[in-house]
Order: C-alpha cells, then structure tokens, then sequence
C-alpha cells in the first residue's frame, strides 16, 4: 500500500505558476504508476498527467505544454509545476496511484490510492 499527502497549492493570478508536490509513504513507490487528478465543483474527476514506471508521461490536451509533471522515486516524490495557469484550472487536485499501466485516460475508478486533495485558485 501507499499513503499520498499533496502540498504546495494555493491561490495565483492568471498567468501565474505554482508547484504541486506530492509525498508517498509505503513500500515499493517505483513499482506505481502516478498521477495527477483535478475536480471541478459539480464535475467528474479527469486525469491532468500521469508519470508510468517506464518513464513515459502522458498529459490532457488542456494542460499540454503548460503543466510538467515530474517523480523522483529516491524521496519517493511526485510533482506538478504548473506554468500560464488559467482560471478554468481552478480546481481540487490530487495525488494518485497505481499498480499496471496508466495513461492520463485510465478512469479515475482504477486508481487504488488518492491523496486528500490541494486547493488550486486562479483569479482573472
């Protein structure tokens, strides 16, 4: 199993960055998939980037070339610089995991491990 905690949300301008991070406790962190989810109030959960054992990223096309998501399995770490952020990004994002494989489109029901969210407000 793997326990998530995400810090480093918050509020920023439109055009602004800001830096998800996430700590992963538990044994063999390198053997999950990761990723980051985001809600919007009164909406699904979608898949913003995921980071697979092989080294490979995946990411939504309304982040494309903005967000970065990056893992560093010795601090068993995984983050989410987020650059030009928009208002639409407002939202609650999280920390995932899985055992297999993943891309950004694999439901949000396959995931076995969620963090308890962070808060990411952008103002126009």
């Amino acid at each position: 199993q793997v326990q998530l905690v995400e810090s480093g949300g918050g509020s920023v301008q439109a055009g602004g960055s800001l830096r998800l991070s996430c700590a992963a406790s538990g044994s063999k962190y390198s053997a999950y998939c990761m990723a980051w989810f985001r809600q919007f109030p009164g909406k699904e959960r979608e898949g913003v980037a995921t980071f697979d054992t092989n080294l490979d990223t995946t990411y939504a096309d309304s982040v494309r070339g903005r967000f970065t998501i990056s893992r560093d399995n010795a601090k068993n770490g995984l983050y989410l610089q987020m650059n030009s952020l928009k208002p639409e990004d407002t939202g609650m994002y999280y920390c995932v995991a899985r055992l297999g494989t993943c891309t950004v489109r694999t439901p949000s029901n396959l995931w076995n491990y969620w963090g308890q969210g962070a808060q990411v407000t952008v103002s126009s």
